[in-house]
């Protein structure tokens, strides 16, 4: 847990969850922390022992360093959700949970994302992605997209650096708010409609759609605030028909297959008329207590143990 990006706050809360839920009766389990400046194992006392970057093992006095079976990886943002750390643990044979670094670094960039699944028909809004330093035309962006617009990181999490744009003299700002996070942006037509979080999980050799949940922020749009402050009402399963629910686990579950995902992901959409266009995919979505893809599992029927247990299981069993 932890990582390099401001969502280590939430990372930790995320591992906390998963530490106290995991079964002590099949596992014996330790916290790591990763972050910028060191990686350490933080013990039942609050002690920091330090995490070897070559082998990823805990050196100790009595001997024999301490290695780890599987590492359940709840990093949100770099390095734990871009590929970087996965790209890592496979170079030193180390086993652990979710997705691979290909399919980590494809989903975290929205831009390319969007792109590979449009060929497998999933709808997005119309876009334009930009580089720092080029020149921002506003008015051929409005021109080509209309108002409002959302001007977002390319590669960033949490909402992080997004703003809603409802003038063309904000654009410029918004722009520069974004490029704080990332050197690439994109700028998206305003979809006007239901917003739905899928969680979308590979459990016990099937692809699962835990759930759909609609999000009714108090805000703008579901920013940092409304993810993580209590600033949006959840609502889960959604207020949405049949038909509509059918099409929604049926487009998540194409996504999810189309990119040769594993472990927990969470994918969002925006509900218009009936079709829904996805705006991206997290594949180490928020695990704290308030996050969605538990509340979603303990609706369906799967607990937090057995949810967490499935991933070790699965990573144990990993060539």
């Amino acid at each position: 847990m932890g990582g390099y990006s401001d969502e280590y706050v939430v990372s930790l809360k995320s591992g906390q969850l998963i530490y106290d839920s995991l079964d002590r009766n099949l596992y014996e389990v330790h916290k790591v922390v990763i972050l910028k400046d060191e990686w350490y194992l933080l013990d039942e006392n609050n002690q920091k022992h330090p995490v070897s970057k070559g082998d990823f093992s805990v050196p100790r006095d009595n001997g024999a360093p301490l290695r780890f079976d599987v590492c359940f990886n709840t990093i949100h943002g770099t390095p734990g959700e871009n590929g970087l750390l996965q790209a890592y643990w496979d170079t030193i044979g180390q086993r652990y949970t979710g997705c691979g670094f290909y399919q980590s670094a494809l989903t975290f960039n929205k831009k390319d994302t969007l792109a590979v699944l449009s060929k497998y028909g999933i709808p997005s809004a119309k876009s334009i992605y930009l580089r720092k330093g080029e020149n921002i035309d506003t008015d051929g962006i409005i021109e080509q997209l209309g108002l409002p617009v959302f001007v977002k990181p390319n590669q960033s999490g949490s909402s992080l650096g997004i703003s809603k744009v409802k003038e063309k003299s904000a654009l410029m700002a918004a722009a520069a708010l974004a490029f704080a996070e990332d050197d690439e942006i994109l700028i998206e037509s305003f979809l006007d409609g239901m917003e739905v979080s899928v969680g979308v999980l590979d459990y016990k050799g099937e692809t699962l759609v835990l759930g759909i949940t609609e999000i009714v922020p108090q805000n703008e749009f579901f920013d940092y605030e409304a993810k993580y402050e209590g600033a949006s009402e959840e609502i889960t399963p959604a207020r949405i028909d049949e038909e509509t629910r059918i099409r929604v686990e049926e487009i998540a579950r194409r996504a999810y297959n189309s990119l040769g995902m594993s472990g927990f992901s969470r994918s969002e959409f925006i509900l218009m008329d009936g079709i829904p266009y996805m705006l991206e995919m997290n594949t180490n979505p928020g695990f704290s207590p308030a996050s969605i893809l538990p509340q979603q599992a303990t609706i369906y029927g799967i607990s937090i143990t057995d949810l967490c247990g499935n991933e070790v299981e699965k990573a144990l069993h990993k060539n």
